[in-house]
Protein backbone atom coordinates (compact mmCIF):
# COMPACT_ATOMS: atom_id res chain seq x y z
CA UNK A 1 0.00 0.00 0.00
CA UNK A 2 2.88 2.39 0.77
CA UNK A 3 3.73 2.56 -2.93
CA UNK A 4 0.39 4.32 -3.46
CA UNK A 5 1.35 7.12 -1.04
CA UNK A 6 2.32 10.49 -2.47
CA UNK A 7 5.54 12.18 -1.43
CA UNK A 8 3.56 14.31 1.04
CA UNK A 9 1.81 11.30 2.58
CA UNK A 10 5.14 9.49 2.95
CA UNK A 11 6.59 12.57 4.63
CA UNK A 12 3.70 12.54 7.12
CA UNK A 13 4.33 8.88 7.96
CA UNK A 14 8.06 9.52 8.38
CA UNK A 15 7.33 12.64 10.42
CA UNK A 16 5.00 10.64 12.66
CA UNK A 17 7.84 8.21 13.39
CA UNK A 18 10.01 11.18 14.32
CA UNK A 19 7.34 12.60 16.65
CA UNK A 20 7.00 9.21 18.30
CA UNK A 21 10.76 8.97 18.82
CA UNK A 22 11.04 12.48 20.29
CA UNK A 23 8.14 11.76 22.65
CA UNK A 24 9.73 8.52 23.79
CA UNK A 25 6.59 6.62 22.79
CA UNK A 26 6.73 2.88 22.32
CA UNK A 27 4.62 3.03 19.15
CA UNK A 28 3.64 5.46 16.44
CA UNK A 29 0.09 6.55 17.14
CA UNK A 30 -2.67 8.58 15.55
CA UNK A 31 -1.61 11.68 17.45
CA UNK A 32 1.86 11.44 15.87
CA UNK A 33 0.25 11.36 12.43
CA UNK A 34 -1.71 14.50 13.29
CA UNK A 35 1.39 16.32 14.56
CA UNK A 36 3.26 15.35 11.39
CA UNK A 37 0.36 16.70 9.30
CA UNK A 38 0.62 19.98 11.20
CA UNK A 39 4.33 20.12 10.27
CA UNK A 40 3.64 20.03 6.53
CA UNK A 41 3.74 23.05 4.24
CA UNK A 42 2.73 23.30 0.61
CA UNK A 43 0.66 20.13 0.53
CA UNK A 44 -3.06 19.51 0.11
CA UNK A 45 -3.38 18.54 3.78
CA UNK A 46 -1.62 21.70 4.92
CA UNK A 47 -3.87 23.74 2.62
CA UNK A 48 -6.94 22.24 4.28
CA UNK A 49 -5.60 22.86 7.79
CA UNK A 50 -4.75 26.46 6.88
CA UNK A 51 -8.15 26.98 5.23
CA UNK A 52 -9.90 25.73 8.38
CA UNK A 53 -7.74 27.94 10.61
CA UNK A 54 -5.88 25.15 12.40
CA UNK A 55 -2.39 25.80 11.06
CA UNK A 56 -1.96 28.77 13.41
CA UNK A 57 -3.38 26.95 16.44
CA UNK A 58 -0.88 24.13 16.79
CA UNK A 59 -0.25 24.96 20.45
CA UNK A 60 -3.95 24.53 21.20
CA UNK A 61 -4.03 21.17 19.40
CA UNK A 62 -0.94 20.00 21.31
CA UNK A 63 -2.50 21.09 24.64
CA UNK A 64 -5.68 19.17 23.88
CA UNK A 65 -3.69 16.05 22.95
CA UNK A 66 -1.60 16.36 26.12
CA UNK A 67 -4.75 16.66 28.24
CA UNK A 68 -6.13 13.49 26.65
CA UNK A 69 -2.84 11.67 27.33
CA UNK A 70 -3.08 12.80 30.93
CA UNK A 71 -6.52 11.16 31.08
CA UNK A 72 -4.95 7.91 29.94
CA UNK A 73 -5.92 8.51 26.31
CA UNK A 74 -9.64 8.66 26.98
CA UNK A 75 -11.82 10.95 24.88
CA UNK A 76 -14.37 13.26 26.45
CA UNK A 77 -17.08 10.84 25.26
CA UNK A 78 -15.33 8.10 27.28
CA UNK A 79 -15.13 10.41 30.29
CA UNK A 80 -18.83 11.23 29.96
CA UNK A 81 -19.71 7.52 29.74
CA UNK A 82 -17.71 6.80 32.89
CA UNK A 83 -19.37 9.74 34.61
CA UNK A 84 -22.74 8.23 33.74
CA UNK A 85 -21.65 5.16 35.67
CA UNK A 86 -20.71 7.32 38.65
CA UNK A 87 -16.96 7.25 37.99
CA UNK A 88 -15.22 10.61 38.39
CA UNK A 89 -12.19 10.37 36.11
CA UNK A 90 -10.82 13.74 37.24
CA UNK A 91 -10.67 12.42 40.79
CA UNK A 92 -8.98 9.21 39.63
CA UNK A 93 -6.37 11.17 37.64
CA UNK A 94 -5.77 13.44 40.65
CA UNK A 95 -5.24 10.52 43.01
CA UNK A 96 -3.02 8.56 40.64
CA UNK A 97 -0.87 11.63 39.93
CA UNK A 98 -0.74 12.45 43.63
CA UNK A 99 0.66 8.98 44.32
CA UNK A 100 2.78 8.44 41.20
CA UNK A 101 3.51 11.86 39.70
CA UNK A 102 2.02 13.97 36.93
CA UNK A 103 1.42 12.08 33.71
CA UNK A 104 1.37 8.68 35.41
CA UNK A 105 -1.62 7.57 33.32
CA UNK A 106 0.04 8.40 30.00
CA UNK A 107 0.36 5.17 28.07
CA UNK A 108 2.84 4.13 25.44
CA UNK A 109 5.79 5.95 26.92
CA UNK A 110 9.27 4.64 27.37
CA UNK A 111 11.59 5.91 30.03
CA UNK A 112 14.54 8.07 29.03
CA UNK A 113 13.15 9.37 25.74
CA UNK A 114 16.23 8.07 23.92
CA UNK A 115 16.32 6.66 20.41
CA UNK A 116 15.68 3.00 19.82
CA UNK A 117 17.91 1.03 17.53
CA UNK A 118 14.89 -0.32 15.60
CA UNK A 119 11.90 1.24 13.91
CA UNK A 120 8.98 1.90 16.18
CA UNK A 121 5.94 -0.20 15.35
CA UNK A 122 2.68 1.46 14.42
CA UNK A 123 -0.10 1.16 16.96
CA UNK A 124 -3.26 -0.51 15.68
CA UNK A 125 -5.07 2.83 15.55
CA UNK A 126 -2.37 4.34 13.32
CA UNK A 127 -2.45 1.27 11.06
CA UNK A 128 -6.21 1.66 10.84
CA UNK A 129 -5.76 5.31 9.80
CA UNK A 130 -3.48 4.24 6.94
CA UNK A 131 -6.03 1.66 5.81
CA UNK A 132 -8.86 4.19 6.13
CA UNK A 133 -6.84 6.68 4.06
CA UNK A 134 -6.79 4.13 1.23
CA UNK A 135 -10.56 3.71 1.51
CA UNK A 136 -11.07 7.50 1.49
CA UNK A 137 -8.87 7.90 -1.60
CA UNK A 138 -10.76 5.14 -3.42
CA UNK A 139 -14.11 6.63 -2.43
CA UNK A 140 -13.06 9.94 -3.98
CA UNK A 141 -11.68 8.15 -7.05
CA UNK A 142 -8.17 9.38 -6.27
CA UNK A 143 -5.43 7.16 -7.62
CA UNK A 144 -2.88 7.93 -4.93
CA UNK A 145 -3.10 8.40 -1.17
CA UNK A 146 -2.16 11.95 -0.23
CA UNK A 147 -1.73 13.64 3.12
CA UNK A 148 -5.25 15.01 2.70
CA UNK A 149 -6.55 11.42 2.77
CA UNK A 150 -4.63 10.80 5.99
CA UNK A 151 -6.29 13.89 7.47
CA UNK A 152 -9.72 12.73 6.33
CA UNK A 153 -9.08 9.28 7.80
CA UNK A 154 -8.17 10.85 11.15
CA UNK A 155 -11.48 12.70 11.21
CA UNK A 156 -13.62 9.61 10.74
CA UNK A 157 -11.89 7.21 13.11
CA UNK A 158 -13.41 8.52 16.32
CA UNK A 159 -11.46 8.83 19.55
CA UNK A 160 -9.17 11.52 20.88
CA UNK A 161 -7.57 12.73 17.65
CA UNK A 162 -10.91 13.04 15.82
CA UNK A 163 -12.32 14.82 18.87
CA UNK A 164 -9.43 17.30 18.98
CA UNK A 165 -9.74 17.93 15.25
CA UNK A 166 -13.52 18.45 15.53
CA UNK A 167 -12.97 20.87 18.43
CA UNK A 168 -10.82 22.90 16.03
CA UNK A 169 -13.36 22.78 13.21
CA UNK A 170 -11.76 19.95 11.26
CA UNK A 171 -14.40 17.35 10.44
CA UNK A 172 -14.73 15.00 7.49
CA UNK A 173 -17.44 17.25 6.05
CA UNK A 174 -15.31 20.39 6.44
CA UNK A 175 -12.25 18.75 4.86
CA UNK A 176 -14.34 17.40 1.99
CA UNK A 177 -15.89 20.84 1.43
CA UNK A 178 -12.45 22.50 1.24
CA UNK A 179 -11.00 19.86 -1.08
CA UNK A 180 -13.92 18.95 -3.29
CA UNK A 181 -16.59 21.59 -2.83
CA UNK A 182 -20.18 20.47 -2.52
CA UNK A 183 -20.01 17.80 -5.21
CA UNK A 184 -17.47 15.53 -3.56
CA UNK A 185 -15.35 15.31 -6.73
CA UNK A 186 -11.92 16.92 -6.88
CA UNK A 187 -11.98 20.56 -7.95
CA UNK A 188 -10.22 21.46 -11.16
CA UNK A 189 -7.14 23.44 -10.33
Amino acid sequence: MFERFTKDARAVVEGAVGHSERAGAETVGEEHLLLALLDREGSRGSFVLASLGVAGRRDSVERDLAEARRRGGLSRADVDALSGLGIDLAEIVFRVEEAHGEGALESGRRGGGGRWSRRRPFAQGAKDVLTQALRVALAHRDRFIGDEHLLMALTVRGGVVAEVLADHGVTYAAVTRVLYGDGGVAKAG
